[in-house]
This record gives structure tokens, sequence and C-alpha cells, in this order.
């Protein structure tokens, strides 16, 4: 093709000897053996031959000589993962040696490989090296020439080197600089500091002063309350040459601006680099679920420079996409091509759902509603908040995703909050939220500190958007892009916020306060908005979309955290309904076998130094806050196993009760997410699943409290409500069963009556008093079961007590549990009444098809058990336990 302005510049010309002239000239200008038109560009992984070592002239050479010398290393990764395969640093997650790994993130490190360039690449017109991610003060060289100076976690760096290169050996060095030691002595000569989240424990930085406010890194490396202090560095994604020619596809998205039951409207865009203006075709295939194929295809002109052009396409009857329990997970594949003078010269392959969807805010009697709405079904969404896997991205496997999304879906969620304080997960991570229906609320990564209000600090932030927000849009599974995670919400209401604006006077606040503003409301809401107008922008969590305050219960999201922060009664979840719970949550304690794997002996006290250093909440005396709801609950602790196993089911009650007031509350609420899903190492946390993957007795209650359909019984004051729930797209008729029982088995009265249930709602089925349903009986040896029948069958049982655990006079339940001969199943029977059953295999990992739950006298269940131990291994490790007998005698108690 002729470039149009050379053919411009020749207006004396015959048209024929202008093309011809032209083509000629643009040949002789090409580098021996480059085609005008290109071919698809080749790709060389810069993955191998890399080593590292302890930057030249550094303050802790004198204390780490050994890391001074060269040693291998493993990209992507992290200096932390380097220096512990070299085993030049102690594992961080045992026992307390988090305190003896800082000295990692306070120092400069290098990187250095090796690329082997051949004359096949070199006789592309461009060839750039390209950094996916670098962690995060980073200054890059090639043969000895700085080509890169790297300041932000997020973002990918394209640098051209074909100039630089030559062919054979190329030296790449990369220098990773300390955040703290970089930045903290520029924070030491401003005249303030910006509030952050949580103060160092370790003294390397002063109190009140955090460098991490100001620079575009992951915020939980810097310590939070559930995670370690481990500031990595290091060269955290993949790295690559790329080859091309005069044609480059920088992006291909398939973009849905209408999507019904009818059709689909969609556009297949191409974001074209071109070296010169011409023709091009653009190719479309795709195959639907079922695999029916399709094609469209469009001529474009492209000009000189970046292009935007897209083939507009029309899917009659799409096989739309539906979050987990309201339909098939349907995802079709495109496949999009660049073809010049007959040539394909680049393409790209894209999967993604069709579907809509909606953040509906319309008004009512309780304010302003909060629901998502996909394809025209408004979804009660039920899940958790989600934190990263692990300190150290790149130890974070396809399979450990998998496993953990698996582990949501089988809980019944639909919905995980991606937290503003981690990072950007990878592609793979979303792609199995596709495939599971599990829809994403994406926070931009500001996990709550307040952010500079200069413009480059905004501008750097709004490339990162536009990068992750491009690459992350195909995914049907993110349903909303979320500024921030509770910085309006910080600055509003939290002491040291409040300080400081009085200290720093009015018009310094207002600058702070308008560079928020302009940040979460302006700069990340137009990214979102232009790049991916077809999900909707929300400016914090919580918030009111910069519409008014945070944090008010009838309109927007909502945080509440009076409950465990503010020592509150378990019961005060009760008494508020917001339009959406985006946060709440109660500490445990991991199972067993996880502190086995970071303790020893001697450490396994809740106020031991061990456990305080894996208790990250209030500096580590947080175990004394699960003490103080434990015995408020249940009583002293016998023993420490019995304090973990307290601590589980404190946790698994209270957000059960949480969770089905929410429900019940539909369509008031829309909303229950608790915090959190998972751990990020091994400790005390919130999290209803630990760092090994383990199910804490909070997941299992999960699968039960967000089970699509689900008889709730809440009792408050001496009054009960039963109300009937459903996700169920369409109303059924069943049976309502209601029952007194002694704990020993004695029936006290019983009750029937028929019931409609709704279709996506919450129905009011009963109310009764105590003394309704006791008829007499001792309330402290009674339970009362309401069970939901569909054609006879339960399908939804809850068993409501009156009184707290610890005031009840649990009988010893006579607890059996018996393994099958092949190790698959195990039986568990009880006599009397068994609250909290809890299934142990000790060391052993097994995982249940149940646990955590209550049994009826003479009730027995089995159980499926998958583990790869052996049956007689499993059989010598199994063991039972209940609620009975798991605190001292009254007499032994503390006063």
């Amino acid at each position: 093709m002729v470039d149009e302005a050379m053919r411009g510049d020749r207006r004396g010309a015959r048209p024929g000897c202008a093309r011809w002239l032209a083509a000629w000239l643009f040949a002789l200008l090409l580098p021996a053996g480059v085609v005008a038109h290109g071919t698809e560009p080749a790709v060389q992984q810069v993955a191998s031959g890399w080593q590292f070592r302890l930057a030249p002239g550094s303050p802790w050479a004198k204390a780490h000589p050994q890391a001074l010398g060269w040693h291998a290393a493993r990209v992507p990764g992290t200096v932390q993962t380097d220096l512990l395969a070299a085993h030049l640093m102690p594992d961080p997650y045992y026992r307390d040696n988090e305190a003896k790994v800082q000295w990692v993130g306070l120092a400069d490190w290098e990187y250095r490989t090796t690329l082997q360039v051949d004359a096949a690449m070199l006789r592309h017109a461009h060839v750039d090296l390209v950094f996916d991610g670098l962690d995060t003060f980073a200054d890059v060289r090639l043969d000895g020439r700085r080509i890169l100076a790297a300041d932000n976690m997020f973002r990918r760096w394209r640098v051209p080197v074909r100039t630089i290169l030559h062919p054979g050996a190329n030296t790449l060095v990369v220098t990773l600089h300390s955040p703290i030691a970089r930045l903290q002595p520029w924070l030491q000569k401003q005249p303030y500091a910006l509030p952050g989240e949580f103060d160092s424990a370790f003294g390397d930085e002063p109190k009140g002063r955090q460098t991490a406010n100001y620079v575009r890194k992951a915020a939980y490396q810097y310590g939070w309350d559930w995670g370690p202090r481990l500031v990595a560095e290091g060269i955290w994604q993949p790295v690559r040459l790329e080859g091309w020619d005069a044609l480059r596809l920088a992006d291909f998205h398939i973009a849905q601006p209408q999507v019904d039951a009818q059709a689909a409207r969609l556009q297949a865009q191409f974001e074209l680099r071109s070296d010169r203006a011409g023709k091009a075709l653009l190719r479309v295939a795709w195959t639907a679920p079922d695999g029916s194929r399709q094609q469209a295809e469009q001529e474009v002109a492209l000009r000189r420079g970046v292009n935007a052009v897209m083939v507009p396409i029309r899917i009659e009857h799409p096989q739309r996409w539906w979050p987990a329990g309201y339909g098939r997970q349907n995802l079709y594949r495109f496949h999009g091509e660049v073809v010049v003078d007959g040539d394909t010269v680049a393409s790209a392959d894209r999967e993604t759902g069709l579907r809509s969807v909606e953040l509906r805010r319309r008004k009512d009697r309780w304010g302003r509603g909060f629901e998502f709405v996909v394809n025209g079904v408004p979804i009660f969404a039920k899940g958790a908040d989600l934190i990263p896997l692990d300190s150290f991205p790149n130890r974070v496997t396809p399979e450990r995703i998998r496993q953990l999304l698996q582990s949501a879906r089988d809980a019944n969620m639909n919905m995980l909050r991606i937290w503003g304080g981690g990072y950007y997960q990878d592609d793979a991570f979303y792609a199995t939220a596709d495939r599971l229906g599990l829809m994403i609320w994406q926070d931009f990564m500001f996990g709550g500190a307040v952010p500079p209000y200069d413009k480059a600090f905004r501008d750097n932030t709004r490339q990162e958007a536009i990068e992750q927000v491009k690459r992350l849009r195909d995914h049907p599974s993110i349903v909303l892009w979320c500024g921030n995670n509770e910085v309006q919400t910080g600055w509003e209401s939290w002491p040291d916020r409040k300080q400081l604006r009085q200290a720093i006077g009015p018009a310094e606040t207002a600058k702070v306060e308008q560079g928020m503003r302009e940040l979460f409301d302006r700069t990340l809401r137009d990214v979102a908005n232009t790049y991916e107008p077809s999900v909707p922008y929300w400016a914090s969590s919580p918030s009111t979309d910069d519409e008014g305050p945070a944090n008010v219960p009838g309109d927007g999201d909502y945080h509440f955290w009076d409950v465990w922060s503010g020592s509150a009664p378990i019961e005060k979840y009760l008494d508020v309904t917001p339009r959406f719970q985006s946060e709440y949550g109660l500490q445990s304690m991991p199972v067993m076998a996880t502190i086995d794997g970071f303790t020893v002996s001697a450490d396994r006290s809740p106020d031991s130094k061990v456990m305080r250093a894996h208790q990250k909440f209030a500096n580590g005396d947080g175990n004394d806050r699960l003490l103080f709801y434990i015995r408020g609950y249940y009583g002293e602790p016998k023993d420490f196993a019995s304090f973990v196993y307290l601590s589980q089911v404190m946790q698994a009650e209270g957000i059960q009760l949480a969770a089905e007031h929410l429900r019940a509350s539909r369509p008031h609420s829309m909303g229950s997410l608790y915090w959190q899903l998972n751990d990020v190492w091994p400790g005390a946390s919130w999290a209803s699943i630990d760092y090994y993957g383990r199910w804490k007795a909070l997941q299992y209650h999960a699968r039960r409290f967000y089970a699509p359909v689900r008889v709730v019984a809440i009792r408050k004051d001496g009054r009960t409500q039963v109300s009937l729930v459903s996700d169920r797209t369409a109303p059924f008729d069943a049976q309502l069963r209601v029952r007194v029982l002694g704990m020993d088995g004695t029936p006290v009265w019983q009750h029937e009556q028929a019931v409609s249930v709704a279709a996506l709602a919450s129905t009011a089925a009963g109310d009764y008093t105590d003394a309704q349903l006791l008829h007499g009986a001792d309330p402290r040896r009674s339970v009362a079961v309401f069970e939901l029948l569909d054609h006879g069958k339960s399908i939804s049982r809850h068993l409501l007590y009156f009184g707290k655990a610890k005031d009840l006079d649990l009988p010893d339940p006579g607890l059996r549990a018996t393994l099958s001969a092949d190790g698959r199943s195990v039986t568990v029977s009880a006599q009397r009444l068994a609250r909290e059953v809890w299934i142990d295999f000790g060391d052993r990992d097994a995982q249940l098809s149940d646990n955590a739950f209550d049994l009826l006298p003479g009730e027995s269940r089995t159980l499926q058990v998958t583990s790869s131990a052996d049956a007689d291994t499993l059989r010598q490790a199994l063991q039972v336990r209940s609620l009975y007998g798991a605190t001292k005698p009254v007499t032994e108690t503390r006063p």
C-alpha cells in the first residue's frame, strides 16, 4: 500500500508514476530484509538465564555478604522468593521470621540476563522490549544504555530497542530500588505526611509517615491487619522481545453496546499502530457456545499512527452469560485478523460472554437502592471480599486460583469483591471467574490511604487504569469498576484524618479533597466509561458515588464494623439494614493443621510471641478480642485446640446471623459480601478459607446460608421471624414444618403449613414468641427446627436456640464417627443434640462434603471424603468433636 501523504506531495506526477515512486522510496528506506506490509509479530520470551544480587555499595552488604554475589533468579518473581530459593533468607511465614527479613525490602537489588538476538529478529522494522510488570522503582539498562525508569507496579512498559540491539549476546540489567529507602528521605522534608494505613511494627518508617501512599505499588505488602510486612521488589511479570513490521495489533476487544434476549449488537474493536497509511481488511470469526460459527469483515482505511477501527457484529438470539445460579456461563470465542495485500499481518483471540449489566439505584421507601441487574434480572449478591493470595504474587499458580474460586462457587457464592489494597489479578483469575459464574467487583488499587494530589501521580494512575481496563474488559464476570476502598469514608470519619485537617488548615485541606475528587470521580470514572462503558463505575467503597457522605445505610454500599472492631455484640448486626453490605466480619484462627505448620509446640497459646506475630489486628492483641467474643457467647476454652475450634464456631455463627438478616431483608438489602474469603499467609484473620486452602467452619456455613433456597429464622428480643428466601427465577409451592424438641429428642410440638415461595424474593412465613414455640419447655434444653419441604423432601433446615451457647444445658451428644472401608466416606451419628460437629483428620489433608453442622438426637449423616491419604491413615487420624466439652466448667472459668 502507498503512503497517502507521500502521494499528496506529488501533485504534478501521473498517479501510476507517483505510486511507483512512493513504493520505491519506501522500500529503499527499509532495512535489508524488511518487507513493506510485514508479517505477524515475532515473540521471544526473556525468562531464562536471570541472576540477581544485592546492589554494590549497599549498606546491607556487611550484614549479608553472601547476597553480594550473583545467584540464580526466576523471572517472573521477587527478590524475596529468589533469596528463599538460594537459602539466603528464612521463611518469613514460619514462627516470627517476618522480623528477620525486613532488610530485604530496604535494599536495592540488581538483576541481569543475556539476550541472545538473532538476525531474523533484527530484520523486523521494530523490536520492542516489553515488561509486563516491574515492582516498582526500576532502572533498566541494555548494553550499558539506560532505556527505562519505571515507577508503577501496575503498568506495562514497552521500549523500542531495535537500534540498540546487535546480533548475538546483549546484556540486560534491571536495578530495583527500595521504595522505602527512595521515598522516606523525601517524605521527611515535607511539611506533613498524608495519612496512610498501618504503621510499621519494625521501626523502618517513623510513626505516621508512611511512604506507601506515594507510590503505585501493592499496599498490602507494607503490612495490614491480616498480613505481614514484606515489601517485595522484583520483575514480577513476564518479559519479552517483540519484533513487528509496518503494523502492530495493540488491542482487540469485543465491545457490547447492547445485549438482550433478541439480539447482541457488538463491535469488534481493533487498535492498530501503523507506520503508514493505506487499506486493511479486518476479519472476525466467532464460535458460539453451541459450536455454531459465523464471521464478518470490514475494509478500513488506516492512517499513520494509532488507528481505532472496528467491525460491527449482530448475533441473533445470543446465548447469554449468566451469574452462578441463574443460567449457563456461555462463552463465545472470537478470532480477529488484520489482512494487508492478502497477507495476515496480525491476529488475536478473545473469549467473552454476552450479557448486560446495570447498577440499579432507584429511590424507594428505604432511601435509594443498590442492586446489580444482569440480563434484566435483579441479583442478590452473595459472596465475600478477596485479598491477595500470597505476599509474593509469583507463587500464586493457576491451580491455586482455580481451587479458591471453586471453593467460592461451592459455597453458593455469586460475587467476589477484589479489594483495592492488593493488585489486579492475573488473566487466569478472571477467566476462571467467567467459567464459574462469579461476578467480580473490581476495585482500582487504592486500599484506603489518602493519595497525593499532584498531576504527575494522577497521570501515572490514569495510564495504569487504561491498561488494566483494556486488559480485563472482555471478561463478563467483571460487573463493577470501583475507584477505591475506604478512601472517602476514612477521610470523613477516621481520627487521624480529622487531626490532619485541623493541622494543615482549610486551604491545604481543599487541595487534598479536590485531588481525591479529580482522581476518583473524574480520572478513573472517565477511564472506565471510555474504555468499558457497558460496565458501571462506582467512586469508592463504601460510598454514594460521590453524591454525598460515605457509609450511610440508606444509599450506596456499606461497611459495618461495629461488631469486632467496635466490640459490639454480634446481635448488633440485626440493628442495621444497608442497601448493600460490602464489608463486615469476625476473626477466627485457622485449623490446627495450619497452625502446626508455622509453630512449635511451645508457641501454641493465644498470647505466645509467635501467635501474636501471626495476629496482626491491634498489634497482636487481636487474640484478646477473639477471647472476648468466645467467652461472651461460649465460655472459657478448655485448651488451645478448643480456643481454635471455638474461634471458628463464633465466626461462623456470627456471620451467618448477619448474612441471613441481609438475605431475609430483600429487596431492602441486595448484597452480602463478608470480609474475607481468603488468607495471604497462615495466621488469625477474618478469612473463611485459610492460606493452604483449608475450609474453616465459616466456609461450610456459607454453603448453607448462601444456598439458593433458604429458610431463615431470626430470634431477637424473644421473638422469632421466619422468612423463605429464594434466588429461583420462578415461584414454587412447598411445606413449612416447625417443630420443637428437647435436646434429648423428646418432642414438644410440631406444626406444618403450605407456603408459596416467591421468585427472587424473601417471603415472610411466620412470627413466633418464645412462649408460642416452647409451649412451656425449658429453653436451656430445647431446640426449634424450621424446615422447608418440597414434595416431602427437605431442601432447607434451620435450627434455632433460645439463648447463647454458654447459657444452654448442652448434653453429651454421644458422638460417633466411622470411616468407610475405602476411606471415601465417614458416617457421624449423635444420640442427643450435637452442636457444631467438627470432623478432623489432624495433619492429613482431607476435604469433607460438609462440616461444622448440627445433628438432632438420633440423627446420622454420611459425608464424602476426598484425600490423597489411604484409608488406614485416615482412620487413625479421624477425630470428631462438638460444642459439648469445648469449654471449662463454670467453676473453672475466670471471674
